[in-house]
């Protein structure tokens, strides 16, 4: 009997899991991972952070540990691009040639949305993805007097804070009514934005940037849709991602709005797994896409521990986090229209709503609350009943909650 070959295409968190679950399960599997990239997988949230502040390096964070994924017995192959995937042959044809899979994960990821009017081959323009843009971003703010940011999602004011604290002056442009529309309610976005206005940084909302155009001296000039100018040395744009779904749906793989996958992470074809930030998975009231760190590593380990052989349901309950100036933001849960709203009144920078149904804690979003999300987070796992009025009791910790029986 021969070893099973497991290819894992994406050298993001999710395809790192992957290979390393798959490497768990089936320690005899063949687990090769394929990335674009000519460096050991990294950790990506301390690009907008502490790369572009000079406190950290992208090799001081590797997904997989110190001793990379050779530590785990799994084999990289970098630089390495996937023109298709052979769905008859069993094989991913790359630029170096073809490599036979039993089993295959899908760890593309996502790409990032583009602004006809501010493309990347802009002088002065950016797009934060990978390193190489952290680094490169990180040399323009070195003589940066003035920047622009378009898109006021958490990566753009991670940047925008990031510069701030370097002594940039920063304008950030957002289409949306408000800041964070995709990942704050009202209340804690206002919280957010009124920080931001405290370091300088100017926030326009409801406003589009209509062209750009590189003036005589080397600086950016935008137009904005309410008429008016604006000039700056350097862009960085940050309007979302879109999933990288190609090669799936160039090989007949049912794909719609990333690709489909079931409960244990399986396309359309029994052979080919997918996770992450590319996939379309169950979620509570149909299929859903989520863009978070802590998704694809999860997510990524039931891909690759199924494409092992595996029988494990993916049942992971959504979190992220965002550090802005001495705002740690956190949320945990399924946002649900139909639940209500409790706030808990705190003292100083931080902030803490729930959201509730039939006595159960749906979802929560805070600020500098980080042992009440870790509490909540497990009232949500173990479905323990709650009462509203100890919510919103800031004398009544979640901990004591905990303690109740389910």
């Amino acid at each position: 009997m021969t070893n099973r070959n497991i290819i894992i295409i994406g050298g993001g968190p999710a395809g790192v899991s992957a290979a390393i679950e798959a490497r768990k399960l089936d320690p005899a599997a063949n687990v090769t991972l394929l990335t674009s990239e000519t460096r050991e997988p990294y950790e990506k949230p301390p690009l907008s952070k502490a790369v572009l502040a000079h406190k950290a390096l992208p090799e001081d964070a590797l997904i997989a540990g110190t001793g990379g994924l050779a530590a785990h017995g799994v084999a990289v192959k970098f630089g390495t691009r996937c023109k298709s995937i052979d769905r008859e042959a069993r094989q991913v044809v790359t630029d170096d040639g073809r490599l036979p899979y039993d089993a295959l994960v899908i760890a593309s990821g996502s790409v990032m949305r583009a602004l006809p009017s501010l493309p990347a081959s802009m002088p002065g323009v950016h797009y934060l993805r990978e390193a190489a843009d952290a680094e490169a971003i990180r040399e323009a703010l070195g003589n940066c007097r003035t920047l622009a940011v378009v898109g006021a999602g958490l990566i753009g004011l991670e940047v925008a804070a990031t510069a701030a604290e370097l002594g940039v002056q920063v304008e950030v442009f957002e289409f949306a009514p408000r800041i964070l529309m995709r990942a704050c309610d009202g209340e804690i976005a206002e919280i957010i934005h009124a920080c931001h206005r405290q370091h300088g940084v100017n926030i326009w909302t409801s406003i589009a940037v209509t062209a750009a155009t590189v003036t005589g001296d080397g600086r950016i000039r935008l137009d904005t849709s309410d008429g008016a100018h604006h000039e700056a040395d350097q862009v960085i744009v940050g309007v979302g991602v879109e999933p990288d779904d190609r090669l799936a749906k160039e090989a007949g793989l049912l794909v719609d709005g990333g690709i489909i996958v079931d409960r244990h992470c399986r396309t359309s074809d029994p052979a080919i797994f997918s996770a992450g930030d590319c996939t379309r998975f169950p979620g509570p009231t149909g299929p859903v896409r989520l863009e978070n760190w802590m998704h694809a590593l999860d997510h990524g380990a039931v891909a690759g521990a199924n494409a092992a052989g595996g029988d494990i349901a993916y049942d992971a309950k959504p979190y992220f986090w965002s550090e802005q100036y001495d705002l740690y933001i956190q949320g945990i849960g399924w946002p649900d229209p139909e639940a209500s709203r409790v706030t808990r009144p705190l003292d100083g920078n931080r902030s803490l709503v729930v959201e509730m149904k039939n006595g159960l804690i749906q979802s929560a979003l805070g600020i500098n609350v980080s042992r009440d999300i870790a509490a909540i987070r497990r009232l949500i796992d173990r479905r323990i009943e709650v009462d509203p009025v100890a919510v919103a009791d800031p004398g009544h910790p979640f901990a004591d909650m905990l303690k109740q029986k389910a």
